[in-house]
């Protein structure tokens, strides 16, 4: 079971597409040691909602890279599924796509749903000791706010305790 302030399941060598790469490559989650990393589920390829999500995080990379901050995106398609796609119909997504083909991560994550084989939209929010800070999980057919994401993404940089509705720049309510 995920818990918040607990260190995120390690997954090692997970085949991974990634725009421009020749080939296929391997990521771990090791790779994003010293880095923040929003690492997010969603159900399926060649779907309706998740196009939408996948290039709004696409949309926002700079701003998550401002904030020291790597996208990880992650489904139980194939790889191959995930090159067939993304490169038809999704040529602005340039971060990796990892293929849970065993569904693993998903199940470790606490994503998985047993019944449809697939992944739950899940983000998590890990920050760069690998300790999850932020978890989201949500209904398939409601997508989920990139913006949100960001503005959480930033009250937990900002040390603060953070009242409701916090924006970068307000008054935080002391120290964290």
């Amino acid at each position: 079971m995920i818990h918040i302030s607990q260190p995120a399941p390690i997954f090692e060598k997970v085949v991974t597409y990634k725009k421009g790469s020749p080939d296929f490559i391997h990521t771990s989650l090791s790779d994003y040691k010293g880095k923040w990393l929003v690492f997010f589920f969603y159900p399926r390829d060649f779907t309706f909602i998740c196009p939408t999500e996948l290039t709004g995080f696409a949309k926002h990379k700079a701003e998550f890279t401002a904030l020291n901050a790597e996208v990880l995106a992650c489904s139980t398609d194939s790889e191959w599924s995930h090159k067939n796609w993304f490169e038809r119909d999704l040529p602005d997504v340039d971060y990796p796509i990892l293929a849970d083909n065993t569904h693993k991560i998903a199940e470790s994550f606490d994503v998985y749903n047993e019944i449809d084989g697939l992944a739950e939209r899940g983000t998590f929010i890990i920050d760069p000791e690998g300790i999850i800070r932020y978890a989201l999980i949500s209904s398939g057919s409601v997508g989920r706010s990139i913006t949100e994401t960001l503005r959480v993404l930033k009250a937990l940089q900002s040390g603060g305790l953070c009242p409701v509705e916090w924006t970068e720049g307000d008054k935080t309510l002391g120290k964290a």
